[in-house]
């Protein structure tokens, strides 16, 4: 398994398949690409319910969001993708919770989960703010039996609450 590189992703995202949409040159790093947040996100309400949000918002401390990547991604089936949030972020406060492995042959939004590590100090939730990258991997072989055939969130549009109970049956 090898780390695509800069060309890589460029010429995969400017190709017919376009890795990442909508692509743009200043976001590419050496090994990874950076990635903005959407519109919208999921907070907890006092009942422990869901609701949906518009940004901008401030995320208290200790408090969980959902919210998910402005690109739509197509991780074609020979590779894999993690995403990792920026180290600006993590060193303001902002943690995203073990949730950023992409399979090979997901395509659409990434949903984030977004936690304010902070004790005291509340931090801005800004449409359009660079919050994460993702990073591709080659994997040694393309996969039997892809995503986009069994996965649970594929073509997701936005940000998107979780379709499998806890004993991981489908909602």
């Amino acid at each position: 398994m090898s780390t695509i590189v800069d060309s890589q992703i460029e010429s995969l995202s400017l190709s017919e398949k376009k890795l990442i949409l909508p692509f743009d040159f200043s976001q590419v790093n050496p090994a990874s690409y950076d990635v903005r947040l959407d519109k919208e996100i999921y907070i907890e309400s006092t009942a422990g319910e869901r609701i949906k949000k518009e940004l901008p918002y401030i995320m208290d401390p200790g408090e969980f969001v959902l919210g998910c990547t402005q690109e739509w991604l197509n991780i074609p089936d020979y590779m894999e993708a993690v995403f990792q949030l920026k180290s600006s972020r993590g060193r303001e406060g902002y943690e995203h919770v073990l949730a950023g492995y992409i399979d090979p042959g997901f395509s659409g939004k990434v949903t984030l989960e977004l936690l304010n590590v902070n004790r005291y100090r509340s931090l801005p939730l800004v449409a359009g703010m660079l919050i994460g990258q993702i990073r591709f991997m080659k994997t040694d072989q393309p996969c039997r039996v892809s995503y986009a055939e069994k996965g649970h969130y594929q073509n997701d549009t936005g940000v998107t609450l979780s379709k499998v109970n806890i004993f991981g049956v489908s909602n």
